[in-house]
Parts: C-alpha cells; sequence; structure tokens
C-alpha cells in the first residue's frame, strides 16, 4: 500500500473509533445496501446539471428512481434530460466514493463484506471502462468517458486509484492487471491526452489524479507528466498563485479546489522525491484565504461559488497541514471548523494530531492584499465589514463585477455577493454570473467585459481608512492563459472609465464614485440588499424598463430625477434598519424593485443609480450606525474633488478628498 505504511496503519486502526466507523457505514449506505450498478455505456453527464431551474437548488437524488428527480422546495419531479444524465454522474461519484472509504473501511475492520464491495467495484468498472464512448460538451470543458468532463473523470478515477490501493494486496494477480491496465492506465493515458494547455483548477486536478497513479503504479512517465511539464503542478502553482498566494481564479471556492487536487496528491507523496511541499506558493496558497473569512464566520461568494462552499468545512486540507506545518493559522482554522461539529472525520483519522492546541477561532481583520485585488475594512467594535473587489481578471469561474461591493452590518451580510448555482442550471449565466447582480456600474445592461483594476491609494489610520481604485475601458482588455467563453458587451464598455473611493469614518462608509461615460451610455451604479424598501409617497410605481438579466425584476418604482435621495431598508433583526444617502453632481434617476437572493427562494432589495450623463459623480453613504444618525451636508462636487459634511446630532466634519493627490483632510 502507498498510503500508509504498516506502522502508520497501525496506529489508525488503535485511533478509530466506533462512532467513526458507523459513519463511514453510514455514508455509504446506499451502495453497500444496493446491488453493484456501474453503467454500461457513457450514459452519465454533469453533476451541476441536478438542479430546479426554478430554484437553482440541488435536486434530491434518489438510488430506486433514475428517471424521476424532485426539487426539495416544492417536490416537482423533473424527467428526461438532462437530469438522467446527471443521476448517472451522481451514481458514479457514490461508487468511486464508496471505493476509497469502503477499502478503508476494509483497512479499519477486515470485514469482508467492503473488501467484496470495492471489488466488485472496480472490476465492473475496468469490465467497461475501455468501451466506453468518449462524449462531452459541457462549457469549458474536455470530453469524459465514464463521465461528460474531464475533470469528472479525474475526481472518479482518484477515488478508485486509492481504493484500489487499500485493497490490492489481497486481489490476485489477473485482478490486478485487469485493474491496473483497463482502468487505472487506460484513466491516465485518457486524462494525459485531454489535459488542457491553461491555468485551470481541472488541470490540478487532472495532474493530481495521474500522479496518484503513477505512484500506486510506480510509472515515473506518469509522474513527470503530472508535476513537471508545462500546465503540471509546478507549472500550475509558479503561474496561477500571486505572491500573496490567491489562486488566479479570484474564487475561494475554487482557491480551495486547486488545493484539495494537491493535497490528494501530496498525502501520498509527502515522504518521496515527488513531494510538491517545496514550492514556494504550497504553504502561501494554504495560508493566504484564512485572512478573508468575514465576521459572519464565512468566506465571502466572490465569483464562482455555488450556495453552501462558502463555509470553512476544509478539514481535508487543514488536518493534513497542521500535522506536517504545525502554526496557528491552522490551528484557528481547526477551531473554526470543529465549532459546531465533532472531530471525527476520516482526514482527523488519518492524518491529524492527537490533541489539536486550545486557541481562538479565525477572526475577521482588515486586509489589503493589492495583487489578490480584495480590500477588507473591518470595525471591531460595532461588526461591520466592507470588502472591495479589485482583482485582476480570472478567466473562466470569475464574475463580471470589477470594483465590487459586499457590506456586513452588525454581523449581517446585507449587500452580499451572491455567488451562483449549479452551472446547468439557467440561473447561472442568465442571472447569478452578471454585472447586474453585483454591487457593482453596469452599463447598458450589459456585462464588464474583462479589465485589470488599478489601486491608486490605500490607507488605514486612527482617524479613517481609505481605499481607492479604478477601471479605464479605454486601455487593452485583460487576459489570462485560461479558457474562456466571451459573455460580455466590449461595445458597451468602450472607453468608460470607473473610479471607486470608499472612506470609512466610523461607521460612516462613504463612496465616492466617479464614472468618465463619453458615448454618453446608460450607466446604472447597482446595489442590492437583503432588506425591504421602505418608501414615500414620492415614489412612483413604474413599469420595468430594464431589458436582460432584471427584465423580470417585479415592484418598480422610480423617482424623479434629483441631485440627492435618500434610501431606506428595513432589515430583519435590525431594528432601525440601514439607509443609503446619495448625492449626485447632477441630477440622476433612482429604480428600485425585487429580484432574486440565492437561493432564489426570496428576493433582494434593488437599487438603481440610472445616468446618461458624459459624467457621473455620486456619493452613496452607507450608514451603518445602529440608530441612523449619519447624513450628508454641502456636497461639492468639483472637477478634481469633493467638499461634504459627515453630520451626526453630536458631530459634525468637514471633509476634502482631493483626486489627483489622493489626499484627504477632516476639520471639526
Amino acid at each position: 500500500m502507498i498510503q500508509f505504511t504498516s506502522q502508520q496503519m497501525t496506529r489508525i486502526k488503535a485511533r478509530a473509533s466506533d462512532e467513526i466507523i458507523q459513519q463511514l457505514i453510514q455514508d455509504n449506505q446506499v451502495v453497500l445496501e444496493s446491488d453493484t450498478l456501474v453503467p454500461p455505456d457513457g450514459r452519465a453527464t454533469w453533476n451541476l446539471y441536478y438542479f430546479c431551474p426554478e430554484h437553482g437548488v440541488r435536486l434530491q437524488w434518489d438510488r430506486n428512481k433514475p428517471t424521476s428527480h424532485c426539487c426539495p422546495i416544492d417536490n416537482k419531479a423533473f424527467t428526461g434530460e438532462p437530469y438522467d444524465g446527471a443521476w448517472w454522474r451522481w451514481l458514479n461519484g457514490l461508487n468511486a466514493k464508496a471505493c476509497y472509504q469502503l477499502g478503508l473501511l476494509w483497512q479499519l475492520t477486515g470485514e469482508q463484506r467492503y473488501l467484496d464491495k470495492v471489488t466488485e467495484i472496480l472490476m465492473l468498472s475496468a469490465q467497461y471502462y475501455p468501451e466506453y464512448q468518449v462524449h462531452g460538451g459541457i462549457p469549458y470543458n474536455g470530453p469524459g468517458k465514464a463521465n461528460a468532463q474531464t475533470l469528472c473523470e479525474a475526481n472518479c478515477h482518484l477515488d478508485l486509484a486509492r481504493g484500489y490501493d487499500f485493497i490490492k494486496s489481497e486481489l490476485s494477480d489477473e485482478q490486478q492487471v485487469y485493474i491496473e491496465q483497463r482502468l487505472l492506465r487506460e484513466g491516465a493515458e485518457f486524462l494525459m491526452q485531454h489535459r488542457t494547455k491553461q491555468l485551470h483548477n481541472h488541470e490540478m486536478k487532472i495532474n493530481a489524479t495521474i500522479g496518484v497513479i503513477g505512484l500506486i503504479l510506480d510509472d515515473n512517465s506518469y509522474l513527470d507528466f503530472a508535476l513537471n511539464t508545462p500546465y503540471g503542478i509546478h507549472y500550475q502553482l509558479n503561474h496561477g498563485s500571486s505572491e500573496e498566494g490567491m489562486w488566479f481564479e479570484g474564487s475561494i471556492h475554487y482557491h480551495y479546489y486547486a488545493l484539495q487536487a494537491l493535497l490528494n496528491f501530496e498525502k501520498m507523496a509527502y515522504n518521496t522525491p515527488y513531494s510538491v511541499s517545496s514550492n514556494r506558493h504550497f504553504l502561501k496558497m494554504l495560508k493566504f484565504p484564512l485572512n478573508l473569512v468575514l465576521n459572519t464566520g464565512d468566506f465571502p461568494r466572490l465569483n464562482d461559488c455555488i450556495a453552501g462552499q462558502e463555509k470553512l468545512t476544509h478539514s481535508h486540507l487543514f488536518e493534513f497541514a497542521y500535522q506536517h506545518y504545525p502554526c496557528d493559522e491552522f490551528a484557528q482554522a481547526l477551531t473554526s471548523i470543529y465549532r459546531n461539529i465533532r472531530r471525527n472525520n476520516i482526514d482527523a483519522l488519518l492524518y491529524g494530531v492527537d490533541t489539536l492546541p486550545q486557541t481562538a477561532a479565525l477572526q475577521c481583520q482588515s486586509l489589503h492584499a493589492e495583487q489578490a485585488g480584495i480590500t477588507i475594512e473591518y470595525d471591531s467594535e460595532h461588526q461591520h465589514t466592507m470588502l472591495l473587489k479589485h482583482s485582476p481578471y480570472g478567466g473562466e469561474h470569475d464574475h463580471y463585477d470589477r470594483l465590487g461591493l459586499i457590506i456586513v452590518k452588525q454581523g449581517k451580510e446585507i449587500l452580499p455577493d451572491l455567488g451562483t448555482t449549479g452551472y446547468g442550471a439557467p440561473l447561472h449565466y442568465g442571472y447569478y454570473k452578471n454585472s447586474a447582480t453585483h454591487n457593482t456600474l453596469v452599463v447598458n445592461q450589459q456585462n464588464q467585459s474583462p479589465i485589470n483594476p488599478e489601486t491608486l491609494c490605500y490607507r488605514n489610520t486612527e482617524q479613517y481608512s481609505l481605499i481607492d481604485c479604478q477601471v479605464d475601458w479605454s486601455k487593452p482588455a485583460a487576459t489570462v492563459d485560461s479558457h474562456t467563453l466571451e459573455h460580455w458587451d466590449s461595445d458597451a464598455y468602450q472607453d468608460i472609465h470607473f473610479r471607486r473611493t470608499i472612506i470609512r469614518i466610523g461607521e460612516a462608509y462613504i463612496e465616492l464614485n466617479q464614472v468618465t461615460n463619453p458615448h454618453q451610455q446608460q450607466l446604472d451604479l447597482t446595489y442590492h440588499v437583503r432588506g425591504q424598501h421602505q418608501l414615500s409617497e414620492h415614489w412612483q410605481v413604474c413599469a420595468n424598463p430594464l431589458s436582460g438579466v432584471l427584465a423580470n425584476m417585479t415592484k418598480t418604482h422610480c423617482h424623479q430625477k434629483s441631485r440627492q435621495h435618500t434610501l431606506h431598508y428595513a432589515i430583519e433583526e435590525q431594528p432601525h434598519g440601514y439607509h443609503q444617502h446619495i448625492a449626485c453632481a447632477t441630477e440622476c434617476e433612482i429604480l428600485v424593485g425585487y429580484a432574486p437572493d440565492n437561493p432564489a427562494t426570496s428576493d433582494l432589495a434593488y437599487a438603481l443609480l440610472r445616468s446618461t450623463a458624459p459624467r457621473l459623480q455620486a456619493m452613496v453613504l452607507h450608514d451603518l450606525s445602529s440608530e441612523q444618525c449619519y447624513s450628508l451636508q454641502e456636497v461639492i462636487w468639483k472637477h478634481n474633488e469633493v467638499q461634504f459634511t459627515l453630520q451626526t446630532a453630536q458631530k459634525k466634519q468637514r471633509i476634502c478628498y482631493q483626486f489627483a493627490e489622493c489626499r484627504l483632510t477632516i476639520e471639526a
């Protein structure tokens, strides 16, 4: 066995509790208690088709219902494709997982039924695999054989290979040859043929699986391909990680997905010459995202992040990481993970230290990561957080929301990033991935074309904090060494210049927006709030004038054009709600309405600040105080500066920001 020495397995057996053994049995009950079913042909497609098209939630998978698939919200049943093929993909995943976990159970218990089930899965898979038809058609992805994309092929083969490693010694020579030649080598050769020349989390997983098979089969050609060739593991780390340690795709979920692949290989290779731990990006990638936990307790749902993937649940990474690289960050990550659940998982058993140190959980903190393009301003006294996204373009899994905002008020995310849903669900491309569903600038209701922001100034002092960034679409478009599809409108954003400056003074988050609009396109500074509009009689019901993503926005109201507006929101569990005070240099229109949250079982309150002027200058005060005590007075926009008074009942401050020098002055 490659994964563990006999001494290590003896220790693991001694630590294995009845509880974790019962949990492993329960987690694989469907496979254990059913006849072994492996698809005889390439009928399996993509698990991300297995989502309700209306609510964007995962359908309920039932082993006994391969042609009927129910939504958990309203129990509506879906039939036919793409759901049937996705059902088989789910089954393939369960079989592969069972192969690994039941192989482990056999090692722990010696019970013959676990060995028999793993053997049966592997032998049937080896019987069918060479004859599976190559098929695909999934956006951005290479094809599969057992499944419809190369990534899924790698995921399944990884667990099949690790399960084989657990039971190999009990198989006959004929069985070993049959599985190794018809399944493992066939799989590795297919993955090598279809690994794409791009930076991508998929290629990390494909490389890791090829490398694991190489270790199990003692095949140096597989290991060299996985590790050392262009777009191999070291290439991916050296070109895909920023110096700070953020994965280029900009999604924390996919950052960890790439690391999951890396650790799947490293857990088998760390005592071999093939260990990747010496790569200088290895530990930085493990540590950096831990700086991004918000005061909600979760990661921000930046870019492609399906609801639920923002949770810190990565024991499969940090149990191994803490044992081999003990440090405060990994100890705090594990403390955070185990705040509400017991430490009785496979990775704690296989890789964890006997006793974790007593330490605090991860805490939100202010951060300015210029290369990653994430700035977090955290007010620990009042539990407020603002995040500004100014990251470089990240390719396929990016969203079109440069200079997008997230705001957390008193621990509740009120201006959220929605993340997304399953990629096969219409709401993914049709709603969540678009500029119009983010807190940013939208032109002609079209998606921002790829552009890399520029940070002009960052300061964090006792009196204030400030972040000043810009994007300039008159400059060349951003590119990345990763495949993508064009889902944006370059013409709409041609020559647009968007500068967003955010100043925090006390509990006031003051946003200065300047947009140069030489072709007088329709500009929409967009905000969506987890709350309810509180509208006065001055608001008029109007037909929804929007096209595209927000064409179905409901309960639309508009306000007469004005230079100043105040928007009031009722926020659940926050008695005084939340206000946005808006002051523009020229008259602007406000459009409000409702559109889906994530999941799409409730709505967000949208507000669009609209203008077609050649130059839009708009100040937005986000009042995060409990009593909603801040107001804007005497706002004067000039060509290269803005002056205003920030006022509460107790205090009055005259503020001036000079844009050319990034100079802020505050006078009492």
